[in-house]
């Protein structure tokens, strides 16, 4: 696919989010957080939710995990404009509680249409309800675990348009509430650097 058609491809989802009413999630929220960075990266991070900045900019992690996130990026010299960074769930539930199941399946499609899409090399997880869904939709069901069991490992996964490195990690929001988890963080976004 070519750049021109991608940008079009791209466009088409963020205006259907836009429009979006297939869960309540609509009816709170400020801006829905589509999803930014390199249309042709070889990296992508998929969060769990907006939370409270997002909803108000509409942007993916610019808030406290977001200021981690890119702390974590460069510590292994990636620029944040080289990696492509969306969620699972489009719109913010309220309070930050956990996305509920109906709520993954109505929004869930926009995501896998941004996957095919940009097409990277490596989907990196962050989080268990993250973790799940891509495990779930690539094939890996049976090694689903909670992420303290398996972060920082590599998975492969056999897609559409090639081989797929699946890498679970935790969200970078549990470096904000407990400091001794960047190193553990920054530890597992080493093997990003050797891929």
């Amino acid at each position: 696919m070519d750049v021109e058609k991608i940008e079009e491809e791209l466009r088409k989802i963020k205006d259907e989010v836009l429009q979006c009413q297939k869960c309540v999630l609509y009816q709170t929220r400020i801006l829905p957080v589509i999803g930014q960075g390199n249309h042709q990266a070889k990296i992508m991070f998929v969060g769990e939710a907006p939370g409270a900045s997002e909803d108000k900019t509409g942007r993916p992690f610019c808030g406290a995990a977001g200021k981690i996130l890119d702390e974590l990026l460069e510590s292994i010299s990636i620029k944040r404009e080289e990696v492509y960074i969306c969620n699972i769930l489009k719109c913010r539930p309220p309070a930050n509680r956990n996305p509920k199941t109906e709520e993954i399946e109505a929004c869930t499609p926009y995501l896998l249409r941004q996957i095919e899409i940009v097409k990277p090399k490596a989907i990196c997880a962050l989080g268990n309800f993250s973790t799940a869904f891509i495990f779930e939709k690539y094939g890996l069901r049976d090694k689903i675990e909670g992420i303290s069991k398996i972060h920082g490992n590599i998975f492969e996964a056999k897609t559409l348009f090639g081989s797929l490195k699946i890498i679970p990690l935790y969200h970078p929001a549990v470096a904000t509430y407990n400091s001794n988890m960047k190193e553990i963080l920054k530890k597992d976004f080493r093997i990003l650097k050797n891929l």
